[in-house]
């Protein structure tokens, strides 16, 4: 399956962050804990590469406890500082404050030896579309100060936002990559829901999903929705539909209604916490 997605407001979001960047002490990069590399934009090594750094999991209630603690592992070892969040019930939002400042030590360090003490950090956030960035600066502001929405490419423009006598956000839409080198990273995208369904064959994907999960979470849609798992993707999509009466006119089965099925309830963690990348 071979996913191309950029729109125009992507390409002006990727000038205004290169005309940013200098303003900013360091870039919080908001990752789906669920396919952390995948949801990395190759970009944003580029353009924050002397700025500090700290990386947050996002979603991580829905992504494998295990994986987690294997991913934090392997962003440690690369020297970079990451914390796993959830920040719809704010699971990790507290220590987000301490963890810009301990990754701006040396800046703070600088200023007081200059004698100015007390200047907020400002920060830049990013993160590719759907990652929960807008839910995260509401979380971490305490109000709704930004726009969200569940849609890919809701947050069209630029806003700072002064949290506290610490800390200044500047928000920046999120950015997708013009083209996915590895297919493998379009399709974990798509299973995650940061690529628009209206560009994907949503029967294609779930088969796809279906594929993955029988080989790495093995028994999940059986226990789900009482399907025979050794069944071919095709037919097991099939049998979803038949459980969960997906029919069209005539009684045929309606497979894309169970596409829609099997994706959103995966998205939405009602098949349980599932990650689909590991470190290697």
């Amino acid at each position: 399956m071979n996913i191309q997605w950029y729109p125009g407001h992507m390409t002006k979001a990727k000038r205004m962050m290169q005309e940013d960047i200098k303003l900013i002490d360091i870039v919080i990069e908001l990752l789906d804990a669920r396919a952390p590399l995948s949801s990395r934009n190759p970009d944003i090594h580029t353009l924050a590469k002397d700025k500090y750094r700290l990386v947050l999991l996002n979603k991580c209630d829905l992504a494998d406890a295990k994986v987690n603690e294997q991913w934090i592992s392997w962003f440690k070892e690369q020297g970079i500082m990451v914390v796993a969040i959830n920040a719809r019930d704010g699971q990790g939002m507290k220590s987000i404050t301490a963890k810009v400042q301990e990754a701006c030590r040396e800046k703070i360090e600088r200023d007081r030896k200059r004698g100015i003490l007390n200047r907020p950090i400002r920060a830049m956030i990013v993160g590719i579309p759907n990652v929960g960035k807008s839910t995260f600066i509401n979380s971490y502001a305490r109000k709704a100060c930004t726009k969200v929405g569940n849609r890919p490419g809701v947050t069209k423009g630029k806003q700072w936002i002064r949290l506290n006598r610490s800390v200044e956000l500047l928000d920046t839409p999120g950015i997708l990559w013009p083209k996915f080198d590895d297919e493998t990273v379009g399709e974990h995208l798509a299973f995650i829901g940061s690529i628009n369904d209206e560009i994907i064959q949503k029967t294609e994907l779930a088969c796809q999903l279906i594929s993955f999960l029988t080989k790495e979470y093995p028994g999940t849609m059986q226990e789900r929705y009482q399907v025979n798992e050794s069944l071919p993707p095709a037919e097991l999509l099939g049998k979803i539909a038949e459980v969960r009466g997906c029919l069209q006119k005539g009684k045929e089965l309606d497979y894309e209604k169970a596409a829609a099925i099997l994706l959103d309830e995966f998205r939405g963690g009602r098949l349980g916490r599932i990650s689909v990348e590991r470190p290697e």
